[in-house]
């Protein structure tokens, strides 16, 4: 974390240190990242537990499949109208009501029998999912000055790559170990823990007072808002066809039977793009998301020319997670900065809803590419996407992706 934190100053003009005020305060972001790694291992866990789900709930691995689809579902329902509605509450105890929902349906799904409480308990997952991912850009811009807002959420989403790469892969081996309900029942206690966490090292801060909430039609209006919004599903919504329909690619490509190591290389550059992306984005936000916008094109040309050439298959995917990884982060910074405090939440909960729409709309139009063009249609459709991603970002020059950023 040393390249992510700066030196501090050593005195403040009266004379006093100034480290504690300089320093990220690591110990609370990281519980932030917690929260971001148990949200994302919580959704992704039943994709690398299937047969044995399968077998344990009495249904059909397509049929556990849809365990990951209401987890969106409940996410994309509950994000907006929950953030909106809980404006006025203190943040801390809206955290740890989200944490507390991962327990609950973690805890269930551990113990459940039957397909349909277990759809219930993921789609409950999915709601407090939708209110925690509102909450963490904002929770973690709060804690810091405005000069280091962009490195602190950085650190808060480290979690997200980090569950990705490895969290996902060690559940798959834990199932293979143990029952699936353990990795599960693991879950939850982790979220205990967090919920400890959060209580004792984040600060609290207050909602909105009345007079100062904003409506959603307010907040969609801000000058870069939509711009933003506009960016995050046009680049999601490419990450996800590719990424959802990543084993057929891979056959075609001769790869079908080395999706797990793709993946891996996948998972560790996006590693070191959210690590560029932390240690650079509170002076270079613009040029950021242009970068990680114009290696995603990059990656999609390789690929559509890649044929059966698995290392330029191999470079491609490289370059297509060190673009992903930061994007995050670099959304989110984006869309702080752009809403400000007052409106930091709700814009947050709109980004959560345009990121679910575009996991949604990458199974869907990905699915119909497959089937009606094939895995090669795949690449011309990330091009068409990341190119109406480029341009947006290059025409919000004064609101959304400023020129001079921080």
């Amino acid at each position: 974390m040393s390249a992510i934190t700066p030196p501090p100053p050593a005195l403040t003009p009266g004379g006093t240190p100034a480290a504690g005020r300089e320093r990220l305060p690591l110990a609370s972001l990281l519980a932030l990242a917690m929260a971001a790694f148990v949200t994302v291992l919580t959704e992704a866990l039943p994709a690398g537990l299937l047969p044995q789900m399968a077998a344990g709930l009495g249904v059909s691995e397509a049929w556990v499949g849809q365990t990951i689809t209401v987890y969106a579902i409940g996410s994309l329902i509950a994000a907006i109208p929950l953030t909106a509605a809980a404006q006025g509450v203190r943040r801390r105890p809206l955290l740890l009501a989200a944490i507390a929902g991962f327990v609950v349906a973690n805890t269930v799904t551990a113990f459940s029998a039957s397909y349909g409480l277990t759809m219930v308990a993921r789609f409950l997952a999915g709601v407090s999912a939708g209110l925690l991912w509102a909450l963490v850009a904002g929770y973690a811009a709060r804690m810091v000055p405005e000069h280091q807002k962009g490195r602190a959420i950085a650190v808060a989403m480290v979690g997200t790559p980090l569950a990705l790469s490895l969290g996902v892969p060690a559940g798959t081996f834990l199932g293979t170990l143990m029952d699936w309900r353990a990795c599960f029942g693991s879950m939850s206690v982790l979220a205990l823990i967090l919920m400890v966490w959060v209580r004792l090292r984040l600060p609290d801060f207050g909602g909105q007072a009345k007079g100062r909430q904003l409506a959603l039609s307010q907040v969609f209006k801000l000058p870069g808002v939509r711009s933003v919004l506009f960016v995050v599903l046009a680049f999601v919504l490419a990450h996800n066809i590719l990424y959802t329909y990543i084993a057929p690619f891979l056959a075609v490509a001769g790869l079908g039977d080395r999706t797990d190591l793709v993946l891996l290389v996948f998972g560790v550059a996006s590693l070191l793009g959210i690590w560029i992306v932390g240690v650079l984005i509170d002076r270079h936000l613009r040029t950021l998301a242009l970068a990680s916008t114009l290696l995603f094109g990059l990656a999609a040309s390789v690929l559509a020319v890649a044929g059966e050439a698995p290392a330029l298959v191999y470079i491609a995917i490289g370059i297509w997670g060190v673009a992903f990884g930061g994007a995050p982060t670099l959304f989110q910074t984006a869309l702080a900065k752009t809403a400000g405090d007052e409106a930091a939440d709700v814009a947050q909960s709109m980004l959560v809803t345009a990121w679910n729409m575009a996991i949604a709309g990458g199974g869907l139009i990905g699915g119909i590419l497959l089937d009606r063009l094939g895995a090669a249609a795949f690449a011309p459709a990330l091009l068409v996407l990341v190119a109406a991603s480029l341009i947006a970002v290059w025409a919000a020059r004064r609101h959304g992706f400023p020129a001079v950023s921080g």
